[in-house]
């Protein structure tokens, strides 16, 4: 089973910028999809951003197109979430997540059942 830890979250102004990391551990990276999600204080947890196993496919949500930029390197085993241009609105704890099956990569939109191991968070506050 693998296990996820995020790190690099904090506060920043809102137009700044910051990347959040994800290391994995226990389990064959570089096999699965990895993913990103939020959750804002009283809100559903929301999918930001996945990327396959090979780093040739990457989807995002409509909110953070344009804005946010998932990598990964495989030789240490981390995925990475560059945040361009922040907004208030993207306050919120940010986890890293893998896909429950290896080499899979859906057409439909990923949704929290399709990744089997969490992080446990990492906040990102944005102040106006």
């Amino acid at each position: 089973q693998v296990q996820l830890l995020e790190s690099g979250g904090g506060l920043v102004q809102a137009g700044g910028s910051l990347r959040v990391s994800c290391a994995a551990s226990g389990g064959t990276f570089s096999n699965y999809a990895m993913g990103w999600f939020r959750q804002a204080p009283g809100k559903e947890r929301e999918f930001v951003s996945v990327i396959n196993w090979s780093s040739s496919i990457t989807r995002y949500a409509d909110s953070v197109k344009g804005r946010f930029t998932i990598s990964r390197n495989n030789a240490e085993n981390t995925v990475f979430l560059q945040m361009n241009s922040l907004k208030p609105e993207d306050t919120a704890v940010y986890y890293c997540a893998a896909d429950t099956a290896p080499f899979r990569w859906r057409d439909s939109a990923y949704r929290r059942t399709d990744f089997g191991a969490w992080g446990q968070g990492t906040q990102v506050t944005v102040s106006s």
